[in-house]
């Protein structure tokens, strides 16, 4: 997505905010919505007792229906939201893959609580996600792959 500049011109359109725990806490979600102009064909899940990643305060995690369907949408974590982790003993079926962490918000979380905070529209959204998106979605200008350790492109 990045390398192919998919990324770019995106927005993140959706701010769920959790009545539990000290404000701000949920997470902000940002992608392609589905844009047949940009998704690519769904990744292969990789559950967190794998990678040995964790959702917990700044990281990037793949949004999905099943496991096995992400494509151009990820989430922010808010806070640590480890209840997303895989939990392979789980009861719950739909529990068990939890969802895929990829990445860390390395700088900028200030940034990212701003977004989080702005206004949703109480009638945008369907089901569950109905009124957690945002009034006036915040535009991804341009995104780029960066070497960390180098700290190049």
């Amino acid at each position: 997505y990045v390398d192919e500049d998919r990324f770019d011109g995106i927005v993140c359109y959706r701010a769920m905010h959790l009545k539990w725990g000290e404000p701000p806490n949920g997470l902000l979600q940002c992608g392609t919505q589905m844009n047949p102009d940009r998704i690519l064909p769904p990744i292969a899940h990789e559950p967190t007792n794998e990678t040995g990643l964790s959702h917990t305060d700044g990281a990037l995690s793949m949004a999905r229906y099943d496991p096995g369907s992400a494509t151009g949408d990820f989430s922010i974590m808010i806070k640590d939201q480890k209840g997303l982790d895989a939990q392979p003993s789980s009861e719950d079926p739909n529990l068990r893959p939890g969802f895929a962490v990829f990445g860390y918000v390395i700088g900028g979380m200030d940034v990212v609580h701003a977004i989080h905070a702005m206004p949703a529209d109480p009638d945008k959204g369907e089901g569950w996600m109905k009124g957690q998106m945002l009034a006036d979605p915040v535009e991804i200008v341009d995104v780029r792959r960066v070497n960390a350790e180098a700290g190049e492109e």
